[in-house]
């Protein structure tokens, strides 16, 4: 399965790439007309480095920035009845790491895939909030999926595979694309590809 890119992704101008991340995260980053979505990436950044094994309080109040939030029940299995487990697999996945770099697919035995696993074994946990909690952890790393960004980019049944090979075809074209829309919009390094990816595919979705 590939992944359909949106028009802005596959026009040969970046302009509508670059406006589109420039009405999310605001025409000067943050600025008060940016999308409450655009918090995602800077909440509590000093936690967010020292706590890159283990998830936080902060990490849900992060998720509820892009429209979702965990329940009581939920946040206590997440930080503390089954928080060793997650530190354990956090920490088997490895540091952040560009997944243009990984050359190969998922195995299933894959660490990513067993804390997927095991955080949708989570009360009212599904796919959607899974992913957004380990992009939190894991922002080079782990694509967010969700339902628009899905339709979008065609990868309603399998995510992230298809996107790692659409950033290493061609030599990482795309890759290296979405860090020069990303340096084009004026904003931090700190926001990965795989984020300036998933807020050009859901706006254009949204849009469309």
């Amino acid at each position: 399965m590939s992944v359909t890119l949106p028009s802005p992704l596959i026009v040969d101008n970046d302009d509508n790439a670059v406006d589109l991340l420039r009405q999310y995260y605001g025409g000067t980053y943050l600025d008060t007309g940016c999308y409450t979505g655009a918090y995602f990436d800077s909440w509590a950044p000093q936690n967010r480095a020292a706590d890159s094994n283990r998830f936080t309080a902060d990490d849900l109040v992060a998720i509820t920035f892009l429209s979702v939030n965990v329940k009581p029940s939920a946040a206590r299995e997440l930080l503390v009845t089954r928080a060793a487990r997650f530190a354990e697999l956090l920490d088997a996945i490895g540091p952040d790491r560009d997944l243009a770099d990984e050359a190969d697919g998922l195995t299933p035995d894959a660490p990513i895939l067993l804390l997927e696993d095991e955080l949708r074994g989570v009360t009212d946990v599904g796919r959607t909030i899974a992913t957004k909690l380990m992009a939190r952890k894991r922002p080079r790393l782990v694509p967010i999926y969700d339902v628009v960004v899905g339709r979008v980019l065609n990868t309603v049944m399998v995510h992230r595979d298809p996107i790692r090979e659409a950033l290493r075809a061609d030599g990482g074209a795309l890759h290296s694309r979405l860090l020069r829309i990303r340096a084009a919009a004026a904003l931090p390094d700190d926001i990965s590809a795989l984020r300036v990816l998933d807020v050009i595919s859901w706006m254009h979705g949204k849009s469309n």
